[in-house]
């Protein structure tokens, strides 16, 4: 049975953080942000051994806008 949660604010969550309120009707982002990082940028733990030759990150992007925040109050 669906329960009812008043409007929340989230002010900061962290990189990797989730946030969960349940069955969800609308979402409304109110900022957006776009990450372009190489082979290996994310890897985390005490004793890595990566090895990437030659490699790029694409940045280009054609499209100009991703997913538009208009209309959030």
């Amino acid at each position: 049975m669906p329960g009812f949660v008043g409007a929340v604010q989230i002010m900061n969550i962290g990189s990797s953080g989730v946030f969960h309120i349940g069955d969800v009707f609308q979402l409304t982002p109110i900022s957006t942000a776009k990450t372009f990082a190489g082979a290996g940028s994310f890897n985390t733990g005490e004793t890595l051994a990566i090895q990437n030759h030659q490699s790029a990150t694409n940045t280009f992007d054609n499209d100009g806008i991703d997913q538009g925040i208009n209309f959030n109050v």
